[in-house]
């Protein structure tokens, strides 16, 4: 490799891309394997780094790290299996790597956000050049460090960073045959504008805006207990966190107060402590955007029950875990995703309108049912506009489903078999 071509990280992911491509898959498995290996040796110093950088409390950085390991030992173990060539009717149908891939992340997971796109492109046989969140440099920086120590070459996954001006032209280079993008709805909207006008194969993983229904038969103990972690992971920061809480009106008080008692446990704290699980946002302007979303809503009647006040800690953007009730269509806690540890509930009088407010929204991540009948909790769960859906569950992502969204949400999936299947040509070989 030239050192002019080295110097820049998309010269040498292009130029990459051919031994890549050629390599057998037992060669990029192991590599993937000692990825994995890496990551789990490091968890401790990757956690802190996330800490730093965005504030995610320690604790839940190492078990971020720990689950892009399983991801990409996930993807070592099936990948070739799930690209195999599928022969029928005197034809082989075979699954070829399209070539580098451009992946435009987002802060608030740094490292799983990358791995769950990276581990099956590189299984399968794509280079990648990562355009990461500018306020995680240094996360930008280990992951290209560790994939290139994995795999013994620098040139397989590159870093660059840029301005997000810059990155329309990055997306029109034909040298970058496809698109992935992980972000807010407006910022995809534009994502998928340039790589339409350029003909570049698109996956969005955009914003949502999760309804956790709670059904008048549900375990309301378990419920609250999961519903309040759905909401508060990630200080909230999480396009599939829980959002909007729809519970039947028979329960509504009893949840409401267990779910309050839930929330009042997590206390904003060092996120460099192990025992924090409320850490900073990320940012002030965030936190300041949420608290409109909040105040504006109680100006339109919702009901303050806990937090919504910004208190004054170490100079950072701490928001406390918030509950609201009475909330109802209108309001921006409801009509809008929030992206911070608030819980806005609403009463609601049956299954019909528990699903018909649940898909109220331009969204459509993720959901989740809460049932004693699980006969019944499917029948509404199948009702949902939403990409996955968990009975008496958090909503979480898994290497080994699909995952992605419907609706303002984004397409594509990521995960799973039709994850790796995204950026492959699907070539029919005629005999």
């Amino acid at each position: 490799m030239q050192d002019a071509a080295m110097s820049d990280p998309l010269a040498a992911v292009t130029a990459a891309f051919d031994d890549l491509r050629a390599m057998p898959f037992a060669a990029r498995a192991a590599g993937l394997q000692r990825a994995a290996g890496l990551l789990e040796e490091r968890q401790e110093d990757l956690a802190r780094r996330m800490a730093r950088e965005m504030g995610k409390p320690v604790a839940q950085g190492k078990a971020e790290v720990l689950k892009c390991a399983a991801a990409c030992r996930h993807y070592a173990v099936q990948g070739e299996a799930m690209l195999a060539p599928v022969v029928r009717d005197g034809a082989a149908i075979l699954h070829e790597p399209l070539g580098p891939v451009l992946a435009i992340m987002p802060w608030n997971f740094p490292f799983w956000q990358v791995f769950r796109f990276a581990a099956p492109a590189l299984m399968a046989g794509n280079t990648v050049l990562l355009k990461h969140a500018s306020n995680v440099p240094g996360c930008a920086r280990a992951i290209a460090e560790l994939v290139a120590e994995a795999f013994g070459r620098d040139d397989l996954l590159r870093a660059v960073f840029l301005p997000g001006r810059e990155v329309e032209p990055l997306i029109a280079d034909p040298r970058i045959r496809a698109v992935t993008f992980t972000g807010s709805t407006e910022a995809g909207r534009r994502v998928a504008a340039a790589a339409g006008r350029h003909l570049k194969k698109s996956v969005l993983e955009l914003g949502g805006s999760d309804p956790y229904l709670v059904l008048a038969d549900a375990d309301l103990q378990g419920a609250a207990r999961t519903c309040a972690a759905a909401r508060m992971v990630n200080a909230g920061q999480s396009c599939i966190a829980a959002k909007r809480f729809l519970v039947a009106e028979e329960v509504h008080d009893e949840f409401v107060a267990l779910l309050a008692g839930e929330l009042s446990a997590y206390v904003p704290g060092d996120p460099l402590d192990d025992r924090c699980t409320l850490g900073p946002m990320a940012r002030a302007d965030l936190r300041d955007e949420l608290h409109g979303q909040v105040t504006d809503s109680i100006a339109a009647g919702a009901v303050l029950l806990l937090g919504g006040e910004i208190p004054q800690l170490r100079d950072l953007p701490y928001y406390p875990a918030t509950l609201l009730s009475g909330v109802k269509p209108g309001m921006r806690v409801f009509d809008e995703e929030t992206f911070g540890p608030v819980a806005a509930v609403t009463r609601v009088a049956d299954d019909a309108e528990m699903i018909a407010l649940a898909n109220r929204t331009p969204f459509g991540l993720g959901a989740a049912v809460f049932s004693a009948d699980e006969d019944r909790a499917r029948r509404v769960a199948e009702r949902l506009d939403a990409g996955t859906v968990a009975l008496n569950a958090q909503v979480v992502s898994d290497p080994r489903f699909p995952f992605g969204g419907v609706k303002d949400s984004g397409w594509g999936r990521e995960l799973g078999e039709h994850g790796i299947r995204e950026f492959v040509n699907v070539k029919t070989l005629r005999m």
